[in-house]
C-alpha cells in the first residue's frame, strides 16, 4: 500500500513525489502530525545553494556507513544530471553560521566531495522535530536495514528521548520496537559496527542474536571473533551470519558436564560409610553399611525440621552481611 509522500513538497516543483510504502501502519498522532504538517508547509519555501563544507551532520546518526557501492551510484548521478532534489536543513543550534543536516546525508557529502553547491531547503526546527523528520524520511524511504534502525532508535532514547518520540520517529509497532530495546540491551554497539549496516538481515534473525548473547560467554566469543581476519573478509550480512554461526555452536568446554565433587563421611565407629556427591545442580548422599537404613530413615523423617533449621542458618548470614 502506497502512501503520500508527505516530503515530496520539500523536493520542489517539478520533481515527481515518490511513491513510498506504508511502513506500519503506526497512528500518526501528537509532535509526528505536527512535524507532517510543518514538512506541507516547506511546499512555500525556498530552494537555497549552500556550501556543503558549511553543513554538518544530523546529532544522532542514522546509518552505518559500510557499503560505499549506493554512494557510488548516487555520486556518479548527481555528477552527470546534478542534484534531483533538495535536502533539509536546519541553522545549527550551537555554531553561527553552519547548518546540520536532517536528512539527505548522502547528497551533502556528494556535494561536497564534488565541489558543487548543495541544494537544500532551510527551516529552523527544535530537536524533537530534527529527529521526527529525520527517522520519517528514512522509514519511508525504507533504505535503512533493521539494526540502523535499532541504533538509531537506542541513540535517541540516550538522548532522553521517551520511547513514543521514538516510535513515532520510526514509525513502529510495539512488536519491532520490543525487539529492537532487546538487541540494543544484549548486543553492544561495537559488535553491531563490525558486523555493519547487514541490509539483507531482518528483526527476528537480529533477536535471535541478542538471546543467545545473554549468555556472558558469548560475549567474549563475539568480541573476539569481530577482531579476526576471517571475520573482516565477508560482506556485512556474511559477518552476522559468521557470528549467528559461533554463536550458536556449543563449545565443547560447555559441553562437558561439570565434574562432580564428591567426599565422604563416617562416624568414630564406622558404623555408617556416607558417600557425599554434589554436581552444582544435584546433591546426593549414598549410605552404606548395617546402620545405612535406620539412619536414612532418622534423615528422612526429620526433612521439614532439617530444611527450616537450614532456612534459619540463611536468612541469620544475610542479616550478618
Amino acid at each position: 500500500m502506497a502512501r503520500k509522500d508527505v516530503f515530496g513538497s520539500v523536493m520542489g516543483a517539478g520533481a515527481p513525489a515518490a511513491e513510498v510504502r506504508d511502513v506500519s501502519g503506526y497512528a500518526v498522532r501528537g509532535a509526528s502530525r505536527s512535524i507532517m504538517q510543518s514538512f506541507e508547509e516547506l511546499s512555500k519555501s525556498s530552494v537555497v545553494d549552500l556550501d556543503p563544507t558549511l553543513v554538518d551532520s544530523s546529532f544522532v546518526s542514522d546509518r552505518i556507513d559500510d557499503d560505499d557501492e549506493p554512494f557510488q551510484a548516487l555520486l556518479a548521478a548527481v555528477r552527470e544530471r546534478g542534484q534531483d532534489s533538495p535536502v533539509l536543513v536546519r541553522p545549527h543550534p550551537e555554531i553561527s553560521g553552519r547548518f546540520q543536516t536532517v536528512f539527505g546525508h548522502r547528497r551533502v557529502r556528494a556535494a561536497r566531495q564534488l565541489g558543487i553547491p548543495v541544494r537544500a531547503v532551510v527551516k529552523k526546527i527544535g530537536d524533537e522535530e530534527h529527529l521526527l523528520a529525520q527517522g520519517q524520511e528514512n522509514a519511508a524511504r525504507a533504505d535503512l536495514s533493521f539494526i540502523e534502525r535499532t541504533l538509531f532508535a537506542d541513540r535517541i532514547l540516550r538522548r532522553g528521548y521517551s520511547p513514543e518520540t521514538v516510535k513515532s520517529a520510526l514509525a513502529l509497532d510495539d512488536t519491532t520496537f520490543s525487539k529492537m530495546r532487546t538487541v540494543s540491551a544484549h548486543v553492544p554497539e561495537a559488535i553491531v559496527l563490525a558486523i555493519g549496516a547487514a541490509k539483507g538481515i531482518g528483526r527476528d534473525r537480529w533477536w535471535q542474536v541478542a538471546k543467545l548473547m545473554e549468555h556472558p560467554e558469548n560475549g567474549k566469543r563475539a568480541a573476539e571473533l569481530v577482531k579476526s581476519k576471517e571475520f573482516a573478509s565477508f560482506e556485512s550480512d556474511g559477518r552476522f551470519t559468521r557470528l549467528f554461526e559461533v554463536l550458536s555452536s556449543v563449545p565443547k568446554r560447555a559441553r562437558a558436564s561439570a565434574k562432580p565433587q564428591e567426599r565422604a563421611w563416617a562416624p568414630q565407629d564406622k558404623s555408617v560409610r556416607v558417600k557425599i556427591t554434589d554436581t552444582g545442580k544435584m546433591f546426593t548422599l549414598a549410605l552404606k553399611s548395617k546402620e545405612a537404613s535406620p539412619f536414612g530413615a532418622f534423615i528422612a523423617d526429620r526433612l521439614d525440621e532439617l530444611f527450616e533449621a537450614f532456612r534459619e542458618s540463611e536468612l541469620a548470614k544475610k542479616a550478618g552481611d
